[in-house]
């Protein structure tokens, strides 16, 4: 399948949760995409967002047939992301997936091997790179601002999910935790700045084994048990040379570690949390005061969420948008199958080596996606 300019991609989405929301508003922003149908486990639950969007509510197997869906939006939950990703690409579809691609190493490359030997394009959040801040980090970088990379941080620090999200048990299981929900933020980041990773050391702890759930909802005063990993650090050799101690954690109340610092040779750079897709890049270059690079008047930077009173850039579906592009100019899409992957093998190994003890070797590699330019990024919307 082949999409020329001008055409419009239909869209359906699998998964009608909270994170389909941001998607479905913001499909609106950008050209040659088009809503079409939904569907979700809970037929109520893909009632309401046809009736909120204009779409068609569907079965998932009625979608994954309908000639009108060229493309799949898969935003259910990590543990089926496999499962509905093959299922579409199965039936020709090409497809965009929530973070992780899979929640196993193996079970991505089989993703990516499928997608490739149907022609289809696959692509996978998160795509918060492409926004103004990830893509101002990116020009200082290849401009070579803080010279050759040798050494930086990166933390994902807080106090975990069962405070705000009334279902917040599946976060805590095997494809779940800190690493597996938040890392692909940050290792993406980093991977898109500095490259592809050769290898990783790390350890792992549970802060709890239990955690009791104090949202508002059906499970609120219940406790369950913790199945994964909430408290990783690792340290992360790039294949440049350059290393990075990543930690991601759901066991912190506060902290003032910066998400992301790197330093060079000529200079240092940091960056705010790649979860969004603006806020501010400041640059020291060989030890000057730090100057600041706002985003907020920059393109898929300026605050749009949440949406009764935003304090922050998200403009997910953006990953789609260039998806759709690439179909139209025969490449690979940035936020692609096979950067999912590499993070993926990332994770995987960083757990393995909390496990052993010894440092682990990442299987594959991946290309740095090309830069978003201005004029481009520009040409992505409506």
């Amino acid at each position: 399948m082949k999409a020329y300019p001008g055409s419009r991609l239909g869209i359906g989405v699998i998964g009608c949760g909270n994170i389909s929301m941001t998607y479905l508003r913001n499909a609106a922003l950008f050209a040659g995409v088009e809503l079409r149908a939904c569907a979700d486990i809970s037929s109520d639950m893909s009632a309401l967002r046809a009736k909120e969007y204009g779409i068609r509510a569907m079965e998932v197997d009625a979608l994954l047939a309908d000639p009108e869906v060229d493309l799949v939006l898969n935003l259910t939950i990590p543990a089926v992301h496999f499962d509905v990703t093959m299922s579409a690409l199965s039936a020709g579809k090409h497809v965009f997936t929530e973070k992780p691609l899979a929640t196993s190493a193996a079970d991505g490359r089989k993703l990516v091997a499928e997608a490739g030997s149907r022609g289809l394009l696959l692509g996978s959040a998160p795509d918060t790179f492409l926004g103004a801040a990830g893509r101002r980090a990116r020009g200082l970088m290849d401009a070579g601002a803080i010279g050759r990379p040798v050494s930086g941080t990166a933390f994902m620090f807080g106090r975990g999910m069962e405070h705000w999200h009334p279902n917040p048990q599946f976060y805590y299981q095997p494809g779940g935790g800190p690493m597996f929900d938040m890392g692909p933020y940050y290792l993406t980041m980093l991977v898109n700045l500095l490259g592809p990773v050769k290898s990783v050391m790390a350890m792992a702890t549970k802060g709890q084994e239990e955690r009791l759930i104090t949202a508002d909802g059906p499970f609120k005063n219940t406790t369950f048990k913790v199945g994964t990993p909430t408290n990783v650090l690792s340290l992360l050799e790039f294949q440049s040379g350059a290393t990075v101690n990543f930690g991601a954690s759901w066991d912190v109340f506060r902290h003032s570690n910066h998400p992301i610092e790197l330093h060079g040779t000529e200079g240092s750079l940091r960056l705010p949390d790649p979860d969004t897709f603006g806020g501010t890049v400041s640059l020291s270059e060989r030890g000057a005061e730090w100057e600041s690079f706002e985003s907020e008047g920059e393109l898929y930077g300026a605050l749009n969420w949440p949406y009764g009173a935003p304090d922050r850039a998200n403009y997910r579906m953006l990953g789609v948008a260039d998806l759709v592009r690439a179909l139209e100019e025969g490449r690979a899409p940035r936020a692609s199958g096979d950067l999912a992957l590499h993070v993926l093998e990332i994770m995987e190994a960083t757990l393995a080596s909390s496990e052993s003890r010894f440092a682990v070797a990442i299987a594959g590699t991946v290309a740095q996606p090309p830069l978003l330019g201005e004029d481009e990024a520009r040409s992505l919307l409506a």
